[in-house]
């Protein structure tokens, strides 16, 4: 096997044994491969190996990408916040979307979603320890949000996603997935029916899994370190 394959079979026997550690059911945890910076020729790989999701933070070279890849059937989500003069882009050439955290920028996305193809997935990014360098919305504010983004007819409002600040202790970093995955319970209780978290990178997906985990973003433990 090449690098790139031992890695992909690596993570995919991490995941499967942590999803058995916290009696959770390997089915409900997604591999979400970040391929930002690699050349789309790592897609090409992983895909003939079953990868199918693909994370994308930077538009031109998603696009780039795509063109490619136009013969595959990726399911390409965009990865990130969003300028207002973006939002046409992602509406049209995107499944899923990892970062919503204003009411604006879901109503523009809804507006420029085609009529024709099936509702855009929307996760609001939530920032979990409101650090002022990363986007996102205050945990308070989320419930608001939520319900108003969820009545917009072309998204379908899956779930919650942050990125929370990078700790080295197993504990810490469960504690602030907890706090995310109690505030998708809370804004379910409210009668909303969200089914997906977002959250757990290349150094603590184990404790995201732990957390209940839907979309783990893996970037750099999966295609090595992005090139200059």
């Amino acid at each position: 096997m090449n690098t790139l394959e031992t890695r992909y079979v690596t993570i995919l026997k991490d995941i499967h044994d942590a999803c058995l550690s916290y009696q959770r059911d390997p089915n409900d945890v997604r591999l979400l491969a970040v391929s930002k910076g690699h050349h789309y020729s790592s897609i090409e790989q992983l895909y003939a190996l079953g990868q199918r999701r693909f994370g994308e933070n930077y538009l031109k070279e998603a696009f780039d990408k795509q063109a490619h890849l136009s013969e595959l059937d990726i399911e390409w989500h965009y990865i990130g916040s969003i300028q207002s003069n973006k939002t046409a882009l992602i509406a049209q050439h995107f499944s899923w979307v990892h970062g919503v955290d204003r009411l604006k920028i879901a109503q523009r996305l809804n507006h420029q979603r085609d009529n024709q193809q099936p509702p855009l997935n929307v996760c609001l990014q939530i920032n979990l320890n409101m650090e002022q360098s990363k986007s996102g919305i205050d945990a308070n504010d989320a419930l608001t949000l939520a319900k108003e983004v969820a009545a917009l007819p072309n998204l379908q409002l899956r779930g919650l996603m942050a990125l929370p600040q990078p700790e080295s202790d197993f504990s810490a970093q469960q504690k602030n997935f907890a706090h995310l995955r109690q505030l998708r319970d809370e804004i379910n209780a409210s009668g909303l029916n969200l089914d997906s978290l977002s959250m757990g990178m290349s150094n603590d997906f184990h404790a995201a899994i732990a957390e209940h985990s839907t979309h783990l973003r893996i970037g750099s433990a999966l295609f090595g370190q992005r090139p200059n």
